[in-house]
Protein backbone atom coordinates (compact mmCIF):
# COMPACT_ATOMS: atom_id res chain seq x y z
CA UNK A 1 0.00 0.00 0.00
CA UNK A 2 1.08 3.58 -0.54
CA UNK A 3 2.98 5.08 2.36
CA UNK A 4 2.49 8.82 2.37
CA UNK A 5 3.98 11.35 4.73
CA UNK A 6 1.97 13.12 7.39
CA UNK A 7 2.25 16.24 5.26
CA UNK A 8 0.68 14.50 2.26
CA UNK A 9 -2.03 12.87 4.37
CA UNK A 10 -2.91 16.27 5.84
CA UNK A 11 -3.09 17.77 2.37
CA UNK A 12 -5.45 15.03 1.22
CA UNK A 13 -7.83 15.38 4.16
CA UNK A 14 -7.78 19.19 4.19
CA UNK A 15 -8.31 19.61 0.47
CA UNK A 16 -10.90 16.84 0.16
CA UNK A 17 -12.96 18.46 2.92
CA UNK A 18 -12.83 21.74 0.98
CA UNK A 19 -13.84 20.06 -2.27
CA UNK A 20 -16.76 18.21 -0.70
CA UNK A 21 -18.78 21.42 -0.49
CA UNK A 22 -17.67 22.38 -4.00
CA UNK A 23 -18.76 19.02 -5.41
CA UNK A 24 -22.08 19.16 -3.58
CA UNK A 25 -22.76 22.53 -5.18
CA UNK A 26 -21.83 21.28 -8.64
CA UNK A 27 -24.07 18.25 -8.19
CA UNK A 28 -26.99 20.48 -7.20
CA UNK A 29 -26.44 22.59 -10.32
CA UNK A 30 -25.95 19.47 -12.47
CA UNK A 31 -22.98 20.96 -14.32
CA UNK A 32 -21.73 19.69 -17.67
CA UNK A 33 -19.01 17.14 -18.34
CA UNK A 34 -16.65 19.90 -19.46
CA UNK A 35 -17.07 21.72 -16.14
CA UNK A 36 -16.59 18.43 -14.28
CA UNK A 37 -13.31 17.85 -16.13
CA UNK A 38 -12.10 21.26 -14.96
CA UNK A 39 -12.86 20.40 -11.33
CA UNK A 40 -11.19 16.98 -11.63
CA UNK A 41 -8.07 18.72 -12.93
CA UNK A 42 -8.08 20.99 -9.89
CA UNK A 43 -8.61 18.03 -7.53
CA UNK A 44 -5.63 16.21 -9.03
CA UNK A 45 -3.56 19.27 -8.24
CA UNK A 46 -4.88 20.23 -4.82
CA UNK A 47 -5.60 16.76 -3.38
CA UNK A 48 -3.16 14.49 -5.21
CA UNK A 49 -0.27 16.94 -5.53
CA UNK A 50 0.19 16.96 -9.31
CA UNK A 51 1.17 20.05 -11.27
CA UNK A 52 -1.90 20.44 -13.47
CA UNK A 53 0.14 22.25 -16.12
CA UNK A 54 2.97 19.71 -16.15
CA UNK A 55 1.53 16.35 -15.10
CA UNK A 56 -2.12 16.45 -16.23
CA UNK A 57 -3.13 16.65 -19.87
CA UNK A 58 -6.26 16.47 -21.98
CA UNK A 59 -4.17 16.22 -25.13
CA UNK A 60 -3.20 12.55 -24.90
CA UNK A 61 -4.49 10.68 -27.93
CA UNK A 62 -4.85 6.93 -28.38
CA UNK A 63 -5.67 5.73 -31.87
CA UNK A 64 -6.55 9.27 -32.85
CA UNK A 65 -8.99 9.76 -29.96
CA UNK A 66 -8.21 12.01 -27.01
CA UNK A 67 -8.81 10.63 -23.54
CA UNK A 68 -10.51 12.96 -21.06
CA UNK A 69 -7.42 13.28 -18.86
CA UNK A 70 -4.08 11.54 -18.51
CA UNK A 71 -1.60 11.83 -15.64
CA UNK A 72 1.98 11.72 -16.85
CA UNK A 73 5.14 11.88 -14.72
CA UNK A 74 8.68 11.58 -16.08
CA UNK A 75 7.39 10.79 -19.58
CA UNK A 76 5.33 7.84 -18.30
CA UNK A 77 1.54 7.70 -18.22
CA UNK A 78 0.54 6.66 -14.71
CA UNK A 79 -3.19 6.41 -15.39
CA UNK A 80 -5.87 7.78 -17.65
CA UNK A 81 -9.16 9.21 -16.44
CA UNK A 82 -12.61 8.81 -17.96
CA UNK A 83 -14.77 11.69 -16.76
CA UNK A 84 -18.56 11.86 -16.74
CA UNK A 85 -20.77 14.81 -15.81
CA UNK A 86 -21.26 14.96 -12.06
CA UNK A 87 -24.97 14.18 -12.32
CA UNK A 88 -24.46 10.91 -14.20
CA UNK A 89 -24.40 7.67 -12.21
CA UNK A 90 -21.22 5.74 -12.95
CA UNK A 91 -21.49 2.35 -14.65
CA UNK A 92 -18.86 -0.16 -15.73
CA UNK A 93 -19.94 0.40 -19.34
CA UNK A 94 -18.69 3.99 -19.10
CA UNK A 95 -15.10 2.83 -18.70
CA UNK A 96 -15.04 0.14 -21.40
CA UNK A 97 -13.59 2.36 -24.12
CA UNK A 98 -10.96 3.79 -21.78
CA UNK A 99 -9.99 0.26 -20.70
CA UNK A 100 -9.57 -0.78 -24.34
CA UNK A 101 -7.50 2.31 -25.07
CA UNK A 102 -5.32 1.74 -21.99
CA UNK A 103 -4.73 -1.91 -22.90
CA UNK A 104 -3.60 -0.96 -26.40
CA UNK A 105 -1.06 1.44 -24.90
CA UNK A 106 0.10 -0.84 -22.09
CA UNK A 107 -1.38 1.45 -19.41
CA UNK A 108 -2.32 -0.57 -16.33
CA UNK A 109 -4.57 1.83 -14.44
CA UNK A 110 -7.77 3.66 -15.36
CA UNK A 111 -9.87 5.98 -13.20
CA UNK A 112 -13.59 6.54 -13.80
CA UNK A 113 -15.06 9.55 -12.02
CA UNK A 114 -17.78 12.15 -12.08
CA UNK A 115 -16.03 14.11 -9.35
CA UNK A 116 -18.38 12.91 -6.64
CA UNK A 117 -17.65 9.20 -7.14
CA UNK A 118 -14.25 7.71 -7.93
CA UNK A 119 -13.46 4.22 -9.21
CA UNK A 120 -9.97 2.82 -9.78
CA UNK A 121 -9.61 -0.06 -12.25
CA UNK A 122 -6.70 -2.37 -12.99
CA UNK A 123 -6.41 -3.35 -16.65
CA UNK A 124 -5.75 -7.05 -17.27
CA UNK A 125 -3.87 -7.56 -20.53
CA UNK A 126 -5.29 -10.72 -22.03
CA UNK A 127 -7.76 -12.09 -24.51
CA UNK A 128 -10.28 -10.77 -23.87
CA UNK A 129 -9.13 -7.59 -22.16
CA UNK A 130 -10.54 -7.47 -18.64
CA UNK A 131 -10.82 -4.94 -15.82
CA UNK A 132 -10.72 -5.28 -12.05
CA UNK A 133 -12.50 -2.72 -9.87
CA UNK A 134 -9.95 -2.14 -7.12
CA UNK A 135 -11.33 0.84 -5.24
CA UNK A 136 -14.52 2.89 -5.07
CA UNK A 137 -15.10 6.09 -3.09
CA UNK A 138 -17.98 8.53 -2.63
CA UNK A 139 -15.94 11.71 -2.29
CA UNK A 140 -18.88 13.76 -0.99
CA UNK A 141 -20.23 11.35 1.63
CA UNK A 142 -16.96 9.83 2.89
CA UNK A 143 -15.24 11.46 5.82
CA UNK A 144 -12.23 13.39 4.56
CA UNK A 145 -10.22 11.73 7.34
CA UNK A 146 -11.45 8.20 6.62
CA UNK A 147 -9.04 5.39 5.77
CA UNK A 148 -11.00 4.89 2.54
CA UNK A 149 -10.36 8.46 1.39
CA UNK A 150 -6.67 8.25 2.29
CA UNK A 151 -6.44 4.89 0.52
CA UNK A 152 -8.00 6.16 -2.70
CA UNK A 153 -6.26 9.50 -3.06
CA UNK A 154 -3.07 8.38 -1.32
CA UNK A 155 -2.51 5.67 -3.91
CA UNK A 156 -3.32 8.04 -6.77
CA UNK A 157 -1.18 10.86 -5.38
CA UNK A 158 2.05 12.05 -6.94
CA UNK A 159 3.99 10.91 -3.89
CA UNK A 160 2.20 7.62 -3.28
CA UNK A 161 1.74 6.16 -6.76
CA UNK A 162 4.22 3.57 -8.03
CA UNK A 163 3.94 0.24 -9.81
CA UNK A 164 4.95 -1.54 -6.62
CA UNK A 165 2.45 0.18 -4.32
CA UNK A 166 -0.37 -0.23 -6.83
CA UNK A 167 0.44 -3.95 -7.17
CA UNK A 168 0.22 -4.30 -3.37
CA UNK A 169 -2.99 -2.27 -3.44
CA UNK A 170 -4.50 -4.70 -5.96
CA UNK A 171 -3.32 -7.82 -4.10
CA UNK A 172 -4.69 -6.60 -0.79
CA UNK A 173 -8.09 -5.86 -2.32
CA UNK A 174 -8.15 -9.23 -4.05
CA UNK A 175 -7.39 -11.29 -0.95
CA UNK A 176 -9.53 -9.36 1.54
CA UNK A 177 -12.76 -8.74 -0.33
CA UNK A 178 -15.94 -10.58 0.69
CA UNK A 179 -15.90 -12.88 -2.34
CA UNK A 180 -12.37 -14.09 -1.62
CA UNK A 181 -13.05 -14.64 2.08
CA UNK A 182 -16.15 -16.65 1.15
CA UNK A 183 -14.06 -18.71 -1.28
CA UNK A 184 -11.38 -19.34 1.36
CA UNK A 185 -14.05 -20.65 3.75
CA UNK A 186 -14.90 -23.31 1.16
CA UNK A 187 -11.34 -24.57 0.63
CA UNK A 188 -10.47 -28.13 1.65
CA UNK A 189 -8.04 -26.96 4.31
CA UNK A 190 -10.56 -24.73 6.10
CA UNK A 191 -13.31 -27.34 5.83
CA UNK A 192 -11.03 -29.94 7.40
CA UNK A 193 -10.14 -27.55 10.24
CA UNK A 194 -13.85 -26.91 10.78
CA UNK A 195 -14.60 -30.65 10.81
CA UNK A 196 -11.88 -31.34 13.37
CA UNK A 197 -12.98 -28.46 15.61
CA UNK A 198 -16.60 -29.62 15.60
CA UNK A 199 -15.45 -33.12 16.51
CA UNK A 200 -13.19 -31.81 19.28
CA UNK A 201 -15.89 -29.61 20.84
CA UNK A 202 -18.54 -32.33 20.68
CA UNK A 203 -16.38 -35.12 22.14
CA UNK A 204 -16.25 -37.15 18.97
CA UNK A 205 -19.33 -36.32 16.87
CA UNK A 206 -18.40 -37.10 13.28
CA UNK A 207 -19.34 -34.83 10.40
CA UNK A 208 -18.37 -35.10 6.75
CA UNK A 209 -16.50 -32.38 4.89
CA UNK A 210 -18.98 -32.56 2.00
CA UNK A 211 -21.83 -31.85 4.41
CA UNK A 212 -20.03 -28.82 5.82
CA UNK A 213 -19.29 -27.50 2.35
CA UNK A 214 -22.92 -27.84 1.29
CA UNK A 215 -24.05 -26.21 4.54
CA UNK A 216 -21.78 -23.23 3.99
CA UNK A 217 -22.82 -22.78 0.36
CA UNK A 218 -26.55 -23.24 0.88
CA UNK A 219 -27.31 -21.84 4.32
CA UNK A 220 -24.39 -19.87 5.76
CA UNK A 221 -22.77 -17.83 2.99
CA UNK A 222 -24.89 -15.33 1.06
CA UNK A 223 -25.96 -16.57 -2.35
CA UNK A 224 -24.20 -13.79 -4.29
CA UNK A 225 -20.92 -14.75 -2.58
CA UNK A 226 -21.23 -18.26 -4.02
CA UNK A 227 -22.89 -18.06 -7.43
CA UNK A 228 -22.00 -14.63 -8.85
CA UNK A 229 -19.34 -13.91 -11.45
CA UNK A 230 -17.31 -12.17 -8.75
CA UNK A 231 -17.47 -15.32 -6.63
CA UNK A 232 -16.26 -17.46 -9.53
CA UNK A 233 -13.40 -15.03 -10.18
CA UNK A 234 -12.46 -15.09 -6.49
CA UNK A 235 -12.38 -18.90 -6.52
CA UNK A 236 -10.07 -18.88 -9.54
CA UNK A 237 -7.82 -16.35 -7.82
CA UNK A 238 -7.68 -18.47 -4.66
CA UNK A 239 -6.66 -21.52 -6.68
CA UNK A 240 -3.96 -19.50 -8.43
CA UNK A 241 -2.60 -18.23 -5.11
CA UNK A 242 -2.68 -21.76 -3.66
CA UNK A 243 -0.68 -23.11 -6.61
CA UNK A 244 1.84 -20.30 -6.25
CA UNK A 245 2.18 -20.96 -2.52
CA UNK A 246 2.64 -24.69 -3.16
CA UNK A 247 5.36 -24.04 -5.73
CA UNK A 248 7.12 -21.67 -3.35
CA UNK A 249 6.98 -24.21 -0.52
CA UNK A 250 8.26 -26.99 -2.78
CA UNK A 251 11.22 -24.97 -4.04
CA UNK A 252 14.55 -26.77 -3.32
CA UNK A 253 16.14 -25.70 -0.07
CA UNK A 254 19.46 -25.58 -1.85
CA UNK A 255 18.24 -22.60 -3.82
CA UNK A 256 17.58 -20.78 -0.56
CA UNK A 257 21.01 -21.72 0.77
CA UNK A 258 22.74 -20.39 -2.33
CA UNK A 259 20.70 -17.23 -2.55
CA UNK A 260 22.29 -13.99 -1.32
CA UNK A 261 21.24 -12.76 2.09
CA UNK A 262 18.70 -9.96 1.74
CA UNK A 263 16.47 -8.05 4.11
CA UNK A 264 13.09 -9.71 4.65
CA UNK A 265 10.27 -8.31 2.54
CA UNK A 266 6.78 -8.04 4.02
CA UNK A 267 4.18 -10.20 2.31
CA UNK A 268 1.84 -7.88 0.43
CA UNK A 269 -1.16 -9.86 1.59
CA UNK A 270 -0.38 -8.91 5.18
CA UNK A 271 0.37 -5.27 4.49
CA UNK A 272 -1.76 -2.57 6.16
CA UNK A 273 -5.20 -2.38 4.55
CA UNK A 274 -5.02 1.34 3.94
CA UNK A 275 -2.60 3.97 2.70
CA UNK A 276 -0.48 4.73 5.76
CA UNK A 277 0.81 8.11 6.83
CA UNK A 278 4.38 8.11 8.08
CA UNK A 279 6.08 10.95 9.95
CA UNK A 280 8.03 13.46 7.86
Amino acid sequence: MAKVSTKVATRITTQLKRYQSVLAGLLKRDVSEADTVTVINDMLSDICGYDKYLHVTSQYAIRGTYVDLAVKVDDEIRFIIEVKAIGIDLKDAHVKQAIDYAANEGIEWVVLTNGAHWRIYKVHFGQPIEKILVCELDAIVASAKSPEALECFGNLSREGFSKGTMAEFLLHKQVTNKFTVAAVLQTDFILEVLRREIRRMSSGVKVEVDYLKALLREEVIKRDLVDSEEAKAALQNIRRLQRAATRKKAAPKAADEEAPIVAPVEDASSSPPRAVAIPD
